[in-house]
C-alpha cells in the first residue's frame, strides 16, 4: 500500500530542480509539477505492478482502461451526462432560489481549463482510487469492504478539515457518497473505468466553469446548500449534493455487491 505514497515522494522529489533553474517559480506551480511527474511514474510502473502483484497478464483491461473505441466512447459519455444532470440540479435550485444569478461570460481559457480537469483529474483519480486502489483493496478485504474502503480513502483524501467540523462531515459524507456512486458506475459498465472518469471529471470541469463563468453565486449563498468553501463551495458537501448522489446510487442499487 506504500507503491502511491512512494511514487508521490519521487515525482516530488524528481521536480526540485526546477526550484533552482526557476527561483520565481511559486510553490503551487511546483506542487502541479509533482503531481504531474507523479501521475507519469504511476502510469509508466503500474502494468509492472499488476502484473507481478495481482498476477494478471493484461493490467490495462483489468483495470478497465482498455476497450473498443465505441464502448469507451459510450461510457464516457453516460458518465458526463450524470455530471451534466447533478450540476444542473445544484445550478437550477441555486438560482430559483435567488442564491446565483446566470450570467454566462465563458472564454477560451476557461474551456480549455474545463476540459483539462475533465480528462486530467477525471482519468487520473479514477486510475487511481476505482483502478488500483480498489482492486488492492479487493485481494485483501473482500469486494464489499473493498468498496467502502476506497470510497473512505477517496473522501479522506479529498476533505478541508480547516473548514471547520461542520464543513468536514458535509464534505467527508458527501465524497463518501461520491466514491460508492463512482465504483457503481464502473461495476454498471462491466468494469470499464471510462463512465467513472466521465462522472467525475464532468463533475470537476463542470462545476469550474459554472463557476467561472456562468453562475454568479451571491454572497449570501448558503453553506448548507451550495456547499462549503466560501466564495469557492464544492456543491459535494451540502444537501443538494447529498440528494443529488443519494439518487444517483438509488439509481445504481442493482450493482452493490451481494453480502456474504
Amino acid at each position: 500500500m506504500l507503491y502511491v505514497p512512494l511514487l508521490y515522494g519521487c515525482g516530488w522529489l524528481l521536480v526540485r530542480p526546477l526550484a533552482l533553474l526557476a527561483p520565481g517559480l511559486p510553490t503551487d506551480r511546483l506542487d502541479l509539477f509533482g503531481t504531474a511527474m507523479a501521475l507519469l511514474l504511476l502510469v509508466g510502473s503500474l502494468p509492472l505492478r499488476i502484473r507481478r502483484a495481482w498476477g494478471e497478464t493484461r493490467p490495462w483491461q483489468r483495470l478497465g482502461v482498455v476497450a473498443a473505441p465505441g464502448v469507451v466512447g459510450l461510457a464516457f459519455l453516460r458518465g458526463l451526462l450524470k455530471a451534466v444532470l447533478l450540476l444542473a440540479l445544484v445550478g437550477g435550485v441555486l438560482l430559483l432560489c435567488g442564491q446565483a444569478a446566470w450570467q454566462p461570460r465563458l472564454g477560451v481559457p476557461q474551456l480549455l481549463n474545463g476540459l483539462a480537469l475533465l480528462l486530467g483529474v477525471g482519468f487520473a483519480e479514477e486510475l487511481l482510487f476505482r483502478g488500483w486502489l480498489w482492486g488492492e483493496l479487493e485481494k485483501h478485504l473482500g469486494t464489499e469492504r473493498a468498496l467502502w474502503g476506497q470510497a473512505l480513502v477517496f473522501s479522506l483524501a479529498h476533505t478541508r478539515f480547516n473548514l471547520g467540523p461542520a464543513a468536514a462531515v458535509g464534505l467527508l459524507g458527501g465524497l463518501t457518497l461520491l466514491g460508492l456512486a463512482l465504483a457503481l458506475q464502473r461495476r454498471a459498465d462491466g468494469g470499464l473505468l471510462w463512465g467513472a472518469v466521465g462522472l467525475h471529471g464532468g463533475l470537476v470541469g463542470g462545476w469550474f466553469l459554472l463557476q467561472s463563468g456562468l453562475l454568479s453565486l451571491s454572497a449570501q449563498t448558503s453553506p448548507w446548500l451550495a456547499g462549503p468553501g466560501g466564495s469557492h463551495p464544492n456543491p459535494i458537501g451540502g444537501v443538494l449534493g447529498w440528494l443529488g448522489l443519494g439518487a444517483l446510487l438509488w439509481v445504481r442499487r442493482r450493482w452493490w455487491p451481494a453480502m456474504g
